[in-house]
């Protein structure tokens, strides 16, 4: 009834150094501390005033950069990116940032989000003449751009960036600046940082501390920075909506010593596991979490309920990214290469198995059947977020409804569908209770649409009509 599970995945992840005569070296170690954002491409564009260098390859950061790779990449200032295919297919011509060359100079491009109204746009420009090289929505802002009368980045990126609707954290640079910009509503996470005289900007703030940057601040909705030979400027393309920070973000998506909006990511997981343990007890021998998301979150169950916290389930770090799967019996021992449940902490033994999520349900109850075949007596499913009934549209490859298990099928049915001997959820209180963020203070919404169907921007499809949210 339901895909073959992806697990859920981010689009991308941004990185910018303005002012450091090791801008390149510097760009790869921040986008090694981003590769959880995206595994599907990289690639630094860096500046030396006077010309943009450019190298980018498909797959993890080492595939992508070979040896002296890096020392071609030439300048102080550089933007990098590691992808994760949302909008667009995963060649190498929709890896970014995206460089573009004419009679003005240089330009590139990279982008974190996804462009709601992309193909609107798109094929309002290409009825206008543009020809697009790529099938990446971030292709659209450039053509945007050089259709605007200025001839200054600055401006041009004031009149294009309100045609936008969606989340995008984008760092736009030249040959002489580097402009980074957050939508509205701050959907997608997007810090500034500082490296002695330089400026750092990242989508999470463990990209600063692998390079040894501080933590400034949040680029706020609707600003744009703008680095040059004169130093930091800010500025407001659009004024800030409603904030709201993908709640996912928190539960999944960035890393655990990351901190969002000055909340640190795993204290807030483990926030969320004492708060499922409030309104999810359940009696139990031993708690145990789905490596690695959903860690903080065991262990925060466990310290609430008492119950001991065990590795009941071991992560192999070293299965490829890709595995063929040519038959129904490997696609079962897939997971098993990636999971291995400890015999000699679950066996006989109750189990508690906190995960982050459930999308599309067929890993859930996989890994079931591993702690049962390892000797559980009991598995007690609880998940660490709201059921995720509705898709998103900005990013996080969830497009339909009819992927969405929770969608489609009440809780007891999916306890069924899994094997488990109870299963519950977070409710929506007690993930924003959880996360902490004070919702009556300015900037500091969050998105729960996946969770609760309201959605903080319109959602369009080609012929320029509203979408029906949840549509399948």
């Amino acid at each position: 009834m339901f895909a073959e599970i992806k697990g859920l995945n981010e689009e991308c992840g941004l990185f910018a150094i303005w002012g450091h005569n090791e801008a390149a070296q510097l760009a790869y170690y921040g986008l090694h501390s981003l590769q959880h954002r995206g595994q599907e491409g990289a690639g630094i564009v860096t500046s030396d005033k006077e010309q943009l260098y450019a190298h980018k390859g498909v797959g993890l950061l080492t595939e992508a950069f070979g040896p002296g790779d890096i020392e071609g990449l030439k300048g102080n200032h550089a933007i990098g990116h590691v992808r994760y295919a949302t909008a667009g297919g995963g060649g190498i011509e929709n890896v970014q940032p995206l460089h573009f060359r004419s009679e003005d100079g240089g330009m590139a491009i990279a982008h974190n989000g996804n462009l709601v109204n992309y193909q609107i746009l798109k094929g309002d420009l290409e009825r206008k003449g543009s020809i697009f090289q790529t099938t990446t929505d971030t292709e659209v802002l450039a053509h945007l751009l050089k259709r605007q009368s200025s001839t200054k980045l600055r401006k041009q990126l004031h009149a294009a960036l309100p045609q936008l609707i969606g989340a995008y954290a984008f760092a736009v640079m030249t040959e002489t600046e580097l402009i980074v910009a957050q939508d509205p509503h701050g959907l997608r996470p997007l810090s500034l940082g500082r490296l002695g005289d330089a400026y750092v900007v990242a989508s999470e703030t463990c990209a600063f501390d692998i390079i040894g940057a501080t933590y400034e601040r949040e680029v706020a909705p609707g600003e744009m920075i703008i680095f040059d030979e004169s130093g930091m400027h800010s500025s407001r393309f659009s004024e800030a909506e409603d904030r709201a920070l993908c709640s996912m973000e928190y539960v999944y998506f960035a890393r655990p010593d990351s901190n969002l909006d000055e909340i640190n990511v795993h204290t807030a997981r483990k926030q969320l596991g004492k708060q499922l343990a409030v309104e999810a007890p359940i009696e139990a021998d031993v708690v145990t979490g789905v490596p690695d998301s959903s860690i903080s979150a065991a262990i925060g169950y466990a310290e609430k309920t008492g119950i001991p916290y065990e590795l009941g389930l071991i992560k192999n770090r070293y299965v490829g990214r890709t595995f063929i799967q040519p038959s129904q019996e490997l696609r079962e021992q897939g997971v098993k290469m990636k999971l291995s449940a400890v015999r000699g902490v679950v066996e006989g033994k109750r189990v508690v198995m906190v995960d982050d999520s459930i999308v599309r349900g067929t890993t859930s109850k996989r890994i079931v059947r591993l702690l049962k075949e390892a000797g559980a007596t009991e598995v007690h499913v609880r998940i660490s977020a709201p059921p995720i009934i509705r898709p998103c549209f900005y990013g996080i490859d969830t497009s339909s409804r009819g992927e969405l298990v929770a969608a489609n099928l009440s809780i007891e049915e999916m306890r069924e569908m899994m094997g488990a001997d109870s299963l519950s959820f977070l409710s929506v209180e007690g993930l924003k209770s959880g996360i902490g963020r004070d919702e009556s203070q300015p900037n500091c919404g969050q998105c729960l649409a996946c969770f609760t169907d309201q959605y903080p921007t319109a959602i369009f499809n080609t012929k320029k009509e509203l979408v029906t949210v949840g549509m399948d």
